[in-house]
């Protein structure tokens, strides 16, 4: 048993205490008395919040787990206030087959968090052949996503989202042409010629939304569009939802907070796909998410070594992390700012990516899952890669100054981080 004393409701603002029993929160209300030899928390000046549900990271495990592994990545979760990750299947096998969905809900249970598991849509994410949705539905798969390989032929991806309908599975869908995006690290526009480098276009990433979404309405699959960073695609996504179109998006910090000019100075670490686009488009990826085009906040956590992130631009592999700092990079650059109400940022990353999940979670009430994160939401702090759980570094916000600090994060009743 664990009582929350004395902590401020991410909604309400209003003080309560939480009453934990049998990993349930089992009341919530003001002055909790009586609650036996239960352990106490006192939180005094700390928001309460449910546990944060980030539903797009990659733990590279099984097969590249010097990078990442489902422990660590665990770890890092609760160190960010998060108990919930879904992790991408681009893994090493790949996660197409149930033995391979099978093996990350064994290896997750040995963390104190919910580690759930996508599989690919195409068998080793090579957009030729489906693989098969039912077995990877009935083994534990949350969804279904070739993440970092969009299914660039479109017979294919229709047929995938028509078998996802019959089996009623949600589709994660990476959105960009990849004969126009190939490989490259960064956004087609100035800093790419100052650069002299080929550039990743917008007009990449709005297309393949478009085709999706057409695709769903006409397929009348559950289709959930991943890290939407262009502002063509924000309001593609917006028109489609206006018109009842079934589709979901998420975007990531970054796209929100960085702009492709921090190329310039982080190199490498500020490399990611789809890149980082201009100021227009991150205005635009915050005005979808004030006003309700984009449903949710993933991390698109992607841990790469130091070598690997210590090559030229055009070289290195994309992916920054994000567990860590993502409830601070939402404080500091929507909060703070006065873009977003403090329960709007919390809903974003909990209740709402659980709902699309279909998950259990992401709810702070009586009878729900006791996963809560306690947060100082004007704490400054520096970030300090050394000092991350991750078994990696490679972020951009080094050295950066944030406000809002997780301080403490209990799964299921039980405190996972914090001291």
């Amino acid at each position: 048993m664990l009582l929350i004393k004395n902590a401020r409701h991410f909604a309400t603002g209003r003080e309560v205490d939480i009453f934990i029993k049998d990993g349930k929160i089992a009341r919530i209300s003001e002055n909790i008395a009586g609650a036996g030899d239960a352990k106490t928390l006192d939180a005094a000046g700390l928001v309460a919040a449910p546990g944060l549900v980030d539903m797009h990271v990659h733990f590279r495990d099984p097969g590249l787990t010097y990078k990442e592994d489902i422990i660590t990545g665990a770890a890092a979760a609760a160190a960010g206030g998060v108990t919930t990750c879904a992790c991408m299947p681009n893994t090493v096998p790949t996660a197409d087959s149930p033995e391979t969905i099978k093996y990350v809900i064994d290896k997750a249970k040995k963390t104190q968090i919910a580690v759930l598991p996508y599989g690919a849509a195409t068998r080793g994410q090579k957009g030729e052949e489906l693989t098969d949705f039912a077995a990877l539905k009935a083994a534990g798969a949350v969804a279904l996503s070739d993440d970092g390989n969009p299914i660039q032929n479109a017979a294919l991806a229709r047929k995938a989202m028509q078998t996802a309908r019959k089996h009623d599975i949600l589709i994660v869908s990476h959105c960009e042409d990849a004969d126009m995006a190939q490989n490259h690290g960064v956004n087609e526009g100035s800093v790419s010629r100052r650069l002299d480098m080929p550039g990743r276009p917008a007009i990449a990433e709005d297309i393949m939304v478009a085709r999706d979404i057409m695709l769903a309405a006409e397929t009348g699959a559950r289709v959930h569009i991943a890290h939407v960073s262009t502002s063509g695609a924000v309001d593609i996504i917006r028109r489609a939802k206006a018109a009842g179109i079934n589709i979901t998006a998420e975007t990531c910090p970054q796209y929100f907070s960085l702009a492709e000019d921090e190329i310039l100075t982080k190199g490498p670490l500020a490399r990611v796909n789809p890149p980082l686009r201009t100021k227009k488009d991150v205005e635009a990826v915050i005005q979808g998410l004030a006003d309700g085009a984009i449903d949710a906040i993933a991390t698109d956590h992607a841990p790469h070594s130091e070598e690997e992130k210590s090559r030229p631009v055009a070289d290195a592999p994309s992916g920054m992390l994000g567990l860590e700092t993502s409830l601070a990079l939402a404080l500091t650059f929507l909060y703070h700012t006065g873009r977003l109400r403090m329960d709007e940022i919390v809903r974003l990353m909990s209740e709402t990516p659980a709902r699309i999940l279909g998950l259990e979670a992401g709810k702070l009430a009586e009878g729900a899952p006791a996963d809560i994160v306690l947060f100082d939401p004007n704490e400054k702090w520096t970030v300090e890669p050394e000092l991350f759980k991750s078994k990696s570094r490679n972020t951009p916000f080094g050295g950066v100054e944030l406000r809002g600090k997780v301080r403490y994060t209990a799964s299921r009743g039980k405190i996972v981080f914090g001291h």
